[in-house]
């Protein structure tokens, strides 16, 4: 089996594993979810983390905002730690364990396959469906395998890669169409919807796994996105939850998923990602012997990574500026 240059050097995990044995009861009839009513009219605003329970980052944004007794002023708030299985198997010896049980959580969010109860990760997401298709506003913790640079994945709908720009961190923006594995939380039902039905959805990826920095991203966007849909007031929250904005931001729209054909692929280089190959024909990567080039000038790579390498995986996303 071939694998990238990376792959086989996992990096050191310095995040704390955060002790979740009171958040893990919730105050809802489904573990691990928190739920609070504000009882005055506003959007319906759910934040989930450890979908993979091995991207700790947010899973410390919803532990913090419990602590600091956080209520909406506005309209409802649910706080939801997902995969708490996958997340119990946590080993910062061994981390890629635990990103799940049975299978990926975030391939699972279509009716078919909640409708069939084969895995740990479709029966816990069958639990959980509920409080995601009554959210109107939904923000979804991830961290990467490979990445330190935050990136906020907006799906291909404008309404989405506004509310991105309009948050002013991260700095990088990506339009993707999901996976080919599988649909994600975040495009679920309504989310998934074309046009402006109301609802907003996001994903961050908040960098690397066990950078402790990851957890700062987490607040931040935790922060800004309560702002935005109105469901605190700035004042509400901790000033240190706030990062400063950044410089710019751009956003790039995905053209291609490239996924693996089976577990022979290897990259050509130990790309980290957001590297722009000037040249159409540039060789990424060679899959089951035959080569990955790039589509066309100026095309910058997004989250490559084998980590989780096998048939049907999208190991690199390929990128162009939203003009």
């Amino acid at each position: 089996m071939s694998s990238s240059p990376t792959a086989s050097r996992p990096r050191p995990f310095l995040l704390a594993c955060p002790d979740l044995a009171a958040e893990r009861v919730g105050n809802t009839d489904t573990p691990g979810v928190w739920h609070f009513d504000s009882g005055m009219p506003g959007k319906r605003v759910m934040l989930s983390a450890l979908i993979h329970g091995n991207e700790l980052c947010g899973a410390w944004a919803l532990k913090d905002a419990l602590a600091a007794g956080l209520r909406p002023r506005r309209g409802s708030l649910t706080l939801a730690f997902c995969n708490l299985a996958a997340f119990d198997r946590f080993d910062p010896a061994n981390y890629a364990p635990a990103r799940f049980v049975d299978e990926d959580m975030n391939r699972v969010w279509s009716d078919d396959k909640l409708t069939q109860p084969i895995s740990q990760e479709r029966r816990r997401a069958a639990a959980l469906r509920p409080w995601v298709a009554q959210a109107d506003w939904l923000l979804d913790f991830h961290s990467m395998s490979n990445s330190d640079v935050p990136l906020q994945l907006t799906g291909m709908e404008q309404r989405n890669i506004d509310l991105a720009l309009s948050l002013g961190n991260p700095a990088t923006i990506i339009a993707d169409a999901g996976h080919a594995a599988g649909v994600r939380m975040r495009d679920y039902g309504r989310f998934g919807e074309a046009g402006d039905n109301g609802t907003r959805s996001l994903l961050i990826e908040c960098g690397f796994h066990g950078a402790p920095e990851a957890r700062g991203v987490a607040a931040d966007q935790m922060a800004r996105f309560l702002v935005a849909a109105g469901t605190v007031d700035q004042a509400d929250l901790p000033a240190a939850w706030f990062a400063p904005r950044a410089g710019a931001q751009r956003a790039l729209r995905v053209t291609h998923a490239i996924a693996a054909k089976s577990a022979d692929f290897r990259f050509a280089e130990p790309w980290k990602g957001l590297e722009t190959l000037a040249r159409a024909g540039t060789v990424i990567g060679w899959s089951e012997g035959e080569a990955v080039t790039t589509p066309y000038d100026d095309c910058v790579l997004i989250m490559p990574s084998t980590a989780n390498l096998r048939a049907g995986v999208t190991v690199v996303r390929l990128a162009q500026p939203i003009v």
